[in-house]
């Protein structure tokens, strides 16, 4: 068996004097979002002490504004994507539940930044720009502008986003590759092993598949020799394996945590961090014969995206900006990336650990792995043009519960997104304003605290508000949406078990209680369109104009609005219009050329087929 092997030309300096004791400084409170790493003041430390701690997010808000300090940024991150090639929809799902959770956070209160972003350096690079006739330069900038597109048709509310060609970030990486040198943690080093091109990574042989295939990529892996720099990563395998078992919530779900643990208990190796056949990336410092390594240049896209143009592109800088991050969201095939070599780089050069890592599953289609070879990949594009924005972030993060595998079908797609967002909630909230029209002129005849009085559906809704703020605190966010669709499901069973429509024919008291139960059920329609916001906002947006809010009202939600009684007597609410448009298929031989019917025409032996989109 073919074995790595490495010939060392300058040895390590020394080891960490001092290693990382986490039991001496690590201190634990309940937070939010259960146990968090971060350095309560200078977020640079000396590198052979990184030290760490857990925080509350409310009591840091609480002695913020007790002092009169700046409260604690949440900075929330997703990976930055790799432009070898167009947006795919594993990088959108990542990107929507980070949306998500992002707009969650800014309700609640919290100053947000969220970091995305394109990896745009490496060997797949030149070589995807160079199949396409074109420079590296031309190419990332192609393929970094479709993925601002396709943010903005998914309504990505992003603060930052990084490329990994930009000056600053340049900048940031030499610094940082420095401090690394400085605390002499890298070394050169002729290295000879299987490369995997497309991981671009050296392989392990015990972790490969038949023929050395990559266990990702499928692919085999080449065998490379190459005189590289090195960072000593084995180094830190005692201050990592302490860190982990400190804070088990560093990485995210839990059984990520054991794969990590795992990973490390079998022993660190040092890794190659520059490439010498590699010309598009980032000279070393010092040589300009090698570049460094896309991994070890991407990760500090984390750090530098915090910069403004108008910034002094330095570590300090960077970081008085807001590191350490909240929250990295990334797919388990970066797992190791950003739960090994990223932490020991950090601690390298003496700075704060991310809180989180949460890692997420693979999307499937039909139950089967994706591949263009099989022609059943899912288009993004395609997918939020046909069926909107809306559509698309309730369904992904509605049916696939955060952190496993979830699986797409369009059948299923289309039969969620009816049930539950043009049904449950478009049309309760269109039949109750058609009601209000009909019998009140529109208004609302008392206010919704008066209307609920000695009702228990006020007391559901509430609970379940509160339900639906505890998954998405930690970060469920289908059980977030289920909490939501609740609400909805409640409401529509207090209309049919009261029926207004039939109080209303009765006059007298019966037709006033009648108007009171359409105030409950719109006070419930304005809590849902606040509960659901950060997955849904557009529709959202809508319900509250129906409701009759202004924009700046409606820019200016908090979380604590949820709180029954908004709603109050006299209100004028808007004419009833759909909020949701109903998806329709239709069968292949239905239309002969005619106009799209309203409603589809079942018929067995007809080939289906989306016609699109009508309202409910």
């Amino acid at each position: 068996m073919a074995v790595a092997r490495m010939n060392v030309n300058c040895s390590i300096q020394s080891s960490l004097s001092c290693i990382l004791k986490p039991s001496s400084f690590f201190s634990f409170r309940t937070a939010h979002f259960k146990n968090r790493l971060y350095l309560p003041q200078n977020n640079f430390v000396s590198p052979k002490r990184s030290l760490l701690c857990t925080c509350s997010s409310n009591s840091n808000q609480a002695n913020a504004s007790q002092t009169g300090e700046k409260a604690e940024a949440f900075v929330i991150t997703t990976p930055l994507y790799y432009v070898n090639a167009p947006p795919h929809m594993g990088s959108a799902y990542t990107t929507i539940a980070a949306d998500a959770i992002a707009r969650f956070q800014r309700l609640s209160g919290k100053k947000v930044i969220f970091n995305t972003g394109t990896d745009e350096h490496g060997e797949k690079i030149a070589t995807a720009a160079s199949a396409a006739g074109s420079s590296p330069r031309e190419h990332c900038d192609v393929i970094s502008q479709a993925y601002k597109m396709l943010w903005k048709d998914l309504d990505i509310a992003y603060d930052k986003f990084i490329r990994t060609t930009d000056p600053k970030h340049e900048a940031i990486v030499k610094e940082f590759y420095s401090r690394v040198l400085a605390n002499d943690d890298i070394y050169r080093a002729d290295y000879e092993g299987l490369y995997c091109v497309n991981c671009e990574e050296y392989k392990d042989e015990k972790e490969l598949l038949e023929n050395n295939c990559c266990p990702t990529h499928l692919k085999p892996c080449v065998p490379r020799k190459e005189d590289n720099y090195f960072f000593a990563l084995s180094k830190y395998q005692k201050s990592l394996e302490e860190i982990l078992a400190q804070n088990p919530d560093f990485v995210q779900p839990s059984y990520r945590l054991n794969e990590v643990q795992s990973w490390i208990k079998n022993g660190l190796r040092d890794f190659s961090i520059s490439r010498a056949a590699v010309d598009w990336g980032i000279p070393v410092p010092n040589d300009n014969k090698q570049t460094i390594y896309v991994w070890f240049d991407a990760l500090l896209g984390y750090i530098s995206a915090l910069l403004e143009d108008k910034d002094q592109p330095n570590l300090q800088t960077a970081v008085s900006l807001g590191w350490p991050a909240s929250l990295h969201l990334i797919g388990k095939d970066i797992l190791r990336f950003h739960a090994v070599y990223w932490p020991a780089m950090l601690l390298s050069a003496g700075l704060s650990l991310p809180k989180m890592v949460f890692c997420h599953g693979f999307l499937t289609k039909d139950g089967l792995k994706m591949g263009k070879s099989l022609g059943n990949t899912i288009e993004p594009n395609e997918l939020v043009h046909k069926f909107g924005a809306d559509a698309v972030r309730y369904f992904f993060l509605r049916e696939v519960e955060f952190g496993n595998d979830g699986d797409y079908s369009e059948d299923r797609f289309i039969n969620i997104v009816n049930a539950h967002l043009a049904n449950t909630i478009g049309n309760l909230l269109n039949r109750t304003l058609g009601l209000l029209k009909k019998n009140c002129q529109s208004t609302l005849v008392v206010d919704s605290t008066i209307a609920a009085e000695g009702k228990e559906f006020k007391d559901t809704v509430e609970k379940l508000v509160e339900k639906a703020r505890f998954h998405y605190e930690n970060l469920s966010l289908s059980s977030a949406c289920e909490a939501v669709l609740e609400i909805g499901n409640a409401g529509n069973l207090y209309m049919d078990k009261h029926q207004p429509w039939s109080l209303f024919k009765q006059g007298g008291d019966a037709a006033e209680a009648a108007a009171k139960d359409l105030v409950i059920i719109l006070e419930t329609m304005r809590i849902i369109a606040i509960a659901l916001s950060p997955v849904a906002p557009n529709l959202c947006r809508r319900i509250h104009s129906q409701l009759g809010y202004s924009e700046d009202q409606l820019d200016n939600l908090n979380w604590s609005e949820t709180k029954w009684g908004g709603l109050k007597g006299g209100q004028v609410m808007a004419h009833p219009q759909p909020v949701f448009a109903r998806i329709e298929q239709i069968k292949e031989d239905d239309n002969d050329g005619a106009e799209s019917p309203k409603k589809a025409v079942k018929k067995k032996d007809k080939k289906k087929k989306v016609q699109g989109v009508i309202e409910a």
